[in-house]
């Protein structure tokens, strides 16, 4: 309820004088897009996080095991 108060609000600055309802509702439905929409992304960025963490740590050991074969 407070985000779409708040959005609404800031909504309603952007749109500036002459379009105020349509800021305000624009601004209200943003927390409500955000919630919907955020989660699958954040799903997707937190996969590719770990999956480039899982790589990195591979690349290391290999770099690691090649170093101690060279001496």
């Amino acid at each position: 309820m407070l985000a779409k108060i708040l959005g609404a609000i800031a909504g309603e600055k952007i749109a500036g004088r002459n379009n105020k309802v349509t800021g305000a509702l624009v601004g209200a439905a943003v927390p409500v897009i955000a919630r919907r929409g955020l989660g699958p992304l954040g799903i997707a960025l937190a996969a590719g996080w770990g999956a480039k963490k899982l790589i990195d740590r591979s690349r290391g050991k290999r770099a690691a095991e090649a170093r101690a074969r060279n001496r």
